[in-house]
């Protein structure tokens, strides 16, 4: 990005996601959380790290082992429309054309009629029916069209989707709908899935685990339930914080957190943590030192010098108290 200069869009992260299981990654627009995914499934090169997927490296596949693992591992977009943009050497692509093409390139049935019949019955699985493969994605709503896109990235029988805010594009009613969709063809194919999105009540409904990311870092990591029991995190807190409750009496009653400052740029980022112009909790030891990743209970990490002792005890009072208040 200039002479001299580096755009650290994602910057030490590092987790695992187990077999069969939702993995959710949350945060702003900015955060980084969309170039990891398309790190992972390859489609941007790394700069340094591994991505592993089942005991392979996937940036150092040769040809022909790339080829296998594009039929294991898929991506569903964020915009409907867009992702289903037709054929430079087709301008009108029907929906069968777009669903199966997939399936050409990587030479699966390669009868027409069994081709067309696999077509069939991925639309079925989303929602969708046998009539509308002769249309074109114009015809269809928003919903309908980002069906398409989960029936296409189906079509190789995948084993892992990487779902790159899915439903951020679409209507409120719609998003849960397409959100009980994915978690129903997730139990019926035994589906692995990251979740990318910034909505957090939408990612807590499909997650097991969820990873909350801030300027390229991964700051909290935890199962759903303990994420929004007991979010350790300052930027965890205000995110959940700017949830609306359904209830009123609720909604008045409770204390929003409003972050204060802009979000620092990313060719420029803060010393120590790089939440600390924007945290309420910020003390001198968070411009100088660097937050360390952690294990506060099991399966809860966090990376927040609340929780590391050896800082409190060093640097302020003021910091020891804001950890005490979160129970620490």
């Amino acid at each position: 990005m200039g002479k001299g200069q580096t755009l650290k869009a994602v910057d030490g992260v590092s987790f695992e996601i187990k077999k069969g299981e939702t993995f959710g990654i949350v945060g702003e627009s900015g955060c980084g959380k969309s170039t990891a995914g398309r790190t992972i499934i390859g489609l941007y090169d790394k700069t340094d790290g591994e991505v592993i997927y089942d005991g392979k490296n996937v940036h150092k596949m040769n040809e022909k082992e790339r080829f296998v693992f594009h039929r294991k591992m898929q991506m569903i977009f964020q915009d409907p429309y867009a992702s289903l943009n037709p054929r430079s050497t087709n301008p009108r692509s029907t929906v069968q054309e777009i669903i199966s093409e997939p399936m050409e390139v990587q030479g699966l049935y390669p009868n027409k009629k069994e081709r067309r019949e696999r077509v069939y019955q991925l639309l079925e699985d989303v929602g969708l029916n046998r009539d509308h493969a002769n249309r074109y994605p114009h015809e269809f709503s928003g919903g309908q069209r980002q069906r398409i896109g989960i029936a296409r990235a189906l079509s190789l029988d995948p084993d892992f989707i990487i779902a790159d805010e899915p439903i951020s594009a679409l209507d409120v009613s719609v998003q849960a709908q397409v959100v009980n969709l994915l978690k129903g063809l997730q139990k019926k194919k035994g589906l692995t899935y990251l979740f990318i999105a910034h909505d957090l009540s939408m990612v807590k409904h499909i997650s097991d685990r969820i990873g909350v990311m801030y300027l390229g870092h991964l700051v909290e990591l935890t199962t759903s339930d303990d994420l929004y029991s007991k979010p350790l995190h300052p930027y965890t807190q205000a995110l959940l914080s700017a949830i609306p409750i359904p209830d009123p009496d609720v909604e008045d009653m409770r204390e929003r957190i409003i972050l204060k400052g802009e979000l620092p740029s990313p060719m420029n980022p803060p010393s120590g943590c790089v939440f600390r112009t924007r945290c309420p909790h910020a003390m001198d030891a968070c411009a100088t030192i660097k937050p360390e990743w952690q294990e506060i209970e099991k399966n809860h990490f966090v990376a927040c010098h609340l929780y590391n002792q050896e800082v409190i005890g060093r640097k302020d009072d003021k910091l020891a108290a804001a950890s005490k208040e979160n129970g620490y």
